[in-house]
């Protein structure tokens, strides 16, 4: 393929995509370059369709190269290896929106990869990987019924703004990612600080006309210079299948749906499943993969009738009906902090634990190396969901549920100068049927409260549904797991009383209105504050004291000029004052100094001694000093790690001799001097220590 581009305007910056330069075997590349951000996207598919699966087998990879902005890894090993946190994010943000576009029965393996190769620190990738990897999708033959577009959406100044700079999004009180079509929002990953319903529609509706600049021009490219799609391998299920599962199931399986236990719901159902697999695959008369696909598709007829026409869930819920809640605060007697929240059968054991500055979570990428103070880690056993599977590293999922109940908590999270602790948080899923990240949510922030964190505002979340069907459609409050599997949107919203905080919506169709997205805030807002009220019972505020197991932590900022003497030759001085005082000291490069301790007296120690190292003496005040050393003319007293001179004459009222000085006055010793003076110039003190003693007698 010749080379060849489009330049597409958004909020005046200009997107430059370009293909047959670069991975021309691929089955479509483009490079995207915004300002001196540049991303390369590949799209492949396998020769053959996979003939043993009911999915799309789809593999999202990305990569920031650290070359891109001329560094390189800070760790022992140099090579990019593991995805780390922010890619594997930057993964999920690229699949959601894309997935639920591809030709049904499309079952090839295919590969979207996108990585960094140039990186200004200006022009944020996170949208720029979404746009690139529909841009290859749309090139190559692979069936993308339709190119996606995105954007992210800053609120600064009281201003929207679309593709907003790096520098920009740091005053932000909005960070928007949106995902969608020409027609339709499909994807929205959203972090506020507490705005309201009203905001983030606005938000959603001005990000959308950019998208739809996008897909237009994309649509325009695919037109012009794309592939012909390839459609001859799709696989559907035969016309006559459906019908037969209908005869033989349907009367039990709308009886099976309507149990309101999971366990045995499922039990059920996959009695039902297991009868239609023997009957209909006798003979060979069809392959399981297609009674399974049409099973399904039964079992999602049912449902979303049974919710559009009777209001009636699986579990005997009305669309609005949240499950029962029960919270046990303080239930991990040794933690700092936690609490159990229990949703219906989604139950999280939520942790706790605070420490001093060294117990920050360190992380690296395009922009530097920084450290959070506040960070969530998600744990989800396969025991949750009563199954056998894998122990090990956190998989996509976790890390994508962890940092959304991490980021919608993180507006209540209170300042280092207001709570100088670093806080982990946990959320340990013991039971999962539906939101696991909600109660995630849900039960941080009890744990926080049960710790005694001084939070902003207690936040709750929830996790809706939608059931759409030829224009009636149902929204439907804290859904169950089945209901997201089976339904047409999964929204999470998280927040307070005062506004949002996050929210996450995956839509798998088009033809979700403004309308049905306002109404679907506004019930999740009574949902959320019904939620809220509950753990308000359970916990109406922060502990006002912390745990007798928590160490005691305060702060001493100084100038950054006596880090350098604080620290002392090697460290030195700094290993000194935590062995004296048996604290634990952490240092920045701003001169801020945390001291944990676990003990009152260590604490003030730690902080004395410290205060004698990096203090400045001034005139007119009086302070104890040791002797560092003893000559002929006086003694050299050091105040705050300064040495200053206390003369032979004023060391008493009696005229001294040095022999007499040296005996009475030894290096080593504590002696209280008051400073007489300053040199400005030279920073010299010049002390005194007989002004402090009493006038002999017959003296004025």
């Amino acid at each position: 393929m010749d080379k060849n581009s489009i330049t597409i305007a958004v909020n005046g910056r200009e997107l430059i995509f370009e293909t047959g330069k670069i991975a021309r075997q691929a089955g479509g590349a483009v490079t995207l370059r915004c300002g001196d951000t540049i991303l390369l996207a590949t799209a492949c598919a396998s020769q053959d369709p996979l003939l043993e699966v009911d999915f799309l087998p789809l593999r999202v990879d990305y990569q920031e190269k650290f070359s891109s902005t001329g560094k390189t890894l800070g760790g022992f090993i140099k090579r990019e290896g593991r995805p780390t946190e922010r890619e594997t994010l930057i993964c999920r943000l690229i699949d959601r929106p894309i997935r639920p576009l591809f030709e049904e029965g499309y079952t090839h393996d295919v590969q979207l990869f996108t990585c960094v190769l140039s990186y200004d620190g200006v022009h944020t990738p996170d949208p720029l990987a979404i746009c690139a990897a529909s841009a290859a999708l749309v090139l190559s033959d692979i069936p993308l019924i339709k190119p996606v577009g995105a954007v992210q959406v800053g609120l600064i100044d009281g201003q929207l703004v679309i593709n907003p700079t790096l520098q920009e999004m740091k005053s932000s009180r909005l960070d928007l990612m949106l995902a969608g079509t020409e027609e339709a929002i499909l994807m929205i990953e959203g972090y506020a600080d507490f705005l309201t319903e009203e905001q983030i529609l606005e938000a959603v509706e001005e990000g959308h006309k950019a998208i739809q600049q996008i897909c237009q021009k994309l649509q325009e490219w695919q037109e012009l210079i794309g592939k012909p799609k390839n459609l001859k391998t799709l696989h559907r299920p035969p016309e006559t299948l459906a019908a037969e599962v209908n005869t033989l199931i349907g009367a039990p399986l709308k009886k099976a749906l309507r149990i309101s236990g999971k366990q045995e719901r499922e039990e059920a159902v996959s009695a039902l499943k297991a009868q239609l697999l023997e009957t209909l695959c006798a003979e060979d008369k069809y392959t399981k993969i297609a009674v399974v696909g049409a099973f399904k598709k039964a079992q999602a007829e049912i449902m979303r009738e049974m919710i559009l026409s009777e209001n009636m869930r699986s579990d005997g819920r009305n669309s609005q009906q949240v499950r029962p809640i029960h919270i046990d605060m303080g239930y991990l007697p040794r933690t700092h902090g936690s609490a159990i929240f229990t949703r219906g059968e989604t139950q999280s054991i939520a942790v706790a634990t605070l420490g001093s500055e060294s117990m920050g979570q360190r992380y690296e990428n395009l922009n530097g190396e920084d450290t959070s103070r506040f960070y969530l880690q998600y744990f989800f056993p396969p025991f949750s969901v009563g199954e056998v599977g894998r122990m090990g590293p956190p998989g996509r999922r976790e890390i994508g549920h962890g940092k959304l109940a991490e980021r919608a908590l993180k507006a209540t999270v209170p300042s280092r100068d207001e709570f100088p602790y670093v806080i982990r948080l946990e959320s340990n899923i013991t039971e999962s049927n539906g939101s696991s990240s909600m109660a995630s949510v849900c039960g941080g922030c009890l744990a926080m409260m049960d710790a005694g964190v001084p939070i902003k505002h207690p936040i709750a979340g929830i996790a809706m549904g939608l059931i759409l069907e030829e224009g009636r459609f149902a929204i439907l409050s804290d859904i169950l797991g089945a209901e997201d599997f089976l339904g047409d949107m999964d929204f999470k919203v998280a927040g307070g009383e005062k506004g949002i905080t996050a929210f996450q919506l995956d839509i798998k169709i088009e033809g979700i209105t403004h309308n049905i997205m306002r109404s679907a805030l506004l019930q999740a807002k009574e949902g959320r504050l019904h939620i809220l009220h509950k753990m308000l019972e359970a916990c109406p505020k922060p502990k006002a004291h912390l745990s007798v197991y928590a160490p005691r932590i305060e702060t001493i900022q100084i100038k950054p000029s006596k880090i350098g003497t604080l620290i002392g030759p090697g460290g030195k001085q700094i290993r000194s004052i935590i062995e004296a005082s048996k604290a634990e000291i952490d240092i920045n490069d701003e001169g801020y100094i945390s001291i944990s301790a676990t003990t009152g007296e260590s604490m003030a120690l730690a902080k004395e001694l410290i205060q004698n190292v990096i203090g400045e003496a001034e005139e007119g005040k009086i302070y104890t000093g040791k002797i560092v050393s003893v000559v002929a003319f006086g003694v050299f007293v050091q105040i705050f790690g300064q040495e200053g001179l206390c003369h032979i004459s004023e060391l008493t009222h009696e005229r001294l001799q040095e022999k007499d000085m040296r005996r009475l006055f030894k290096e080593g010793d504590m002696i209280e001097v008051k400073v007489i003076e300053i040199n400005k110039e030279r920073g010299q003190l010049r002390l005194s220590h007989k002004v402090l003693l009493p006038q002999p007698a017959g003296t004025k």
